[in-house]
């Protein structure tokens, strides 16, 4: 079975600690892991591998994350990579494009967290098994307050012995009075020991490649031939699988549920009590996060004087509160939310006042990158410092700035510096400088971490003032 890991989405609800150049699926919020790091582990317990669809950002995440995490093996790991999101019926359809048609695929979101695991592998085995029986299967999660964030499915048990549920119809994201219907509906059918009738969608789906492939062609051919097109025309680097912008921008854009499982007649929906969580929410963070004493989210920054039931989240400077409770605090060192708990949804208005002024919806003080990370220590109008760290053997691009000089001082490491038509080495305590329009490349060609302090001093010091001659990342 094959585990196909949708990486797709920005996380802005979770913003400020999510940022589209750093979703939620990345950050490393329980135990020093990530969702996505949580998912993989999971799946390779059941999975033979790894098909990771993401965009090129987001690829160099997962990477990074496969590399340094011991339980994880990049080498049963391959990328799809999408230059531009298509919604989940066209990532699914072209990494199926290119398995085996009778391969078995579990398609699961990299943002999931899943606690009961023990659960899961039976109701994975369950899907497998209708899977096999050439079934388009979803799982259905109970419902245990009326959401409104997420999508329900009306289910049928399909015999009196209730092993096997036919999906009757698959529900839009209600108000809160019809969600509260279904609750209620769902009370009653436990009261009389009989199957819940609504549940909600997972978003995760078990079928072999070729029946998907089948049923997308039969109920939304333009998606299946415009992804076959984009697929015959991808380029592959080693694992690596990447399909051209002007074929993905062509390719409608179109959700899973919309374009196949609420249309064809073979989909079955496996209940899952797996203690499941989108996260999709800072309430639904504060949920999972441990708690001390007066129900406030560990955190070794925090003095909580008399203050209970709150998430505070914030890793950089000490955060105090005095007679606070039911409250959501994220500092991220370049932004602050403070919002009353179950007000945290309207997240994603904050964010759209944002994208009108600023790029706080975008990135964070650090940056990753392919070669390592940069943090930006300081930034005004005609300047930005920043600490740059990049990784044992590896390099920056062949680039050149138009409106900026740099200035470099090596706080540890070793680093090889070509600039124009000389190549130099420094060390510990050594400086340059590097004029705009100066062609230069930076090398890291030692086993240890290389550590510079970066003055940047110009017009304009925006991250986008770059010109790649030449990348070992292929980026633009």
């Amino acid at each position: 079975m094959t585990n196909i890991i949708l990486c797709g989405g920005s996380g802005t609800r979770l913003w400020p600690i999510s940022r589209t150049l750093m979703p939620k699926q990345f950050v490393k919020l329980f135990d020093d892991k990530s969702l996505f790091e949580l998912t993989v582990e999971r799946n390779s317990k059941v999975c033979d591998k790894n098909f990771i669809v993401s965009n090129t950002e987001q690829y160099f995440l997962a990477l990074d994350q496969l590399e340094s995490n011991s339980k994880l093996s990049i080498q049963n790991s391959k990328f799809l990579l999408e230059p531009v999101g298509r919604n989940t019926a066209p990532a699914i359809a072209l990494a199926c494009l290119s398995l085996n048609p009778k391969e078995i695929v579990l398609v699961t979101p990299s943002d999931h967290l899943i606690k009961d695991e023990t659960e899961y592998k039976n109701v994975l085995k369950q899907a497998e098994q209708l899977a096999q029986e050439d079934n388009l299967v979803t799982f259905g999660i109970t419902p245990t307050f009326p959401e409104t964030g997420f999508g329900y499915i009306q289910a049928k048990p399909e015999n009196d012995e209730c092993l096997i549920f036919n999906v009757e119809l698959f529900k839009e994201k209600p108000d809160l009075e019809t969600a509260q219907e279904y609750l209620d509906e769902n009370l009653k059918l436990s009261i009389q020991n009989s199957p819940l009738k609504y549940l909600w969608n997972s978003g995760m789906f078990c079928f072999k490649a070729g029946v998907f492939l089948d049923e997308l062609k039969k109920y939304s051919p333009s998606i299946y031939s415009t992804c076959k097109v984009a697929f015959e025309n991808k380029k592959i680097q080693n694992s690596t699988l990447r399909i051209q912008h002007s074929h993905m921008e062509l390719i409608p854009d179109e959700s899973i549920d919309y374009a196949v499982m609420e249309k064809s007649n073979i989909v079955k929906v496996v209940p899952s009590d797996i203690n499941w969580s989108d996260v999709g929410s800072f309430d639904a963070l504060f949920e999972e996060l441990p708690k001390d004493e007066n129900n406030n989210t560990l955190n070794k920054n925090l003095i909580a004087i008399d203050s209970k039931n709150n998430l505070i989240y914030g890793n950089q400077r000490c955060i105090a509160t005095i007679d606070i409770e039911d409250l959501i605090i994220v500092d991220s060192g370049d932004a602050l939310l403070i919002s009353k708990k179950g007000s945290s949804q309207k997240v994603k208005q904050v964010v759209s006042e944002i994208k009108k002024t600023t790029q706080l919806h975008n990135i964070h003080l650090t940056g990753h990158r392919p070669w390592g990370t940069y943090t930006i220590l300081e930034e005004k109008d005609g300047y930005k410092i920043k600490r740059i760290e990049v990784k044992p053997n590896k390099r920056l691009s062949l680039q050149k700035h138009k409106y900026r000089n740099e200035h470099w001082i090596v706080v540890s490491g070793e680093v090889t510096i070509t600039i124009n038509e000389r190549t130099f080495i420094l060390k510990q305590n050594e400086s340059t400088y590097i004029k705009a329009g100066d062609i230069y490349r930076l090398l890291n060609d030692t086993n240890e971490p290389l550590v510079i302090i970066e003055a940047q001093v110009g017009s304009y010091t925006g991250e986008d003032d770059i010109e790649r001659l030449e990348d070992d990342y292929r980026r633009d």
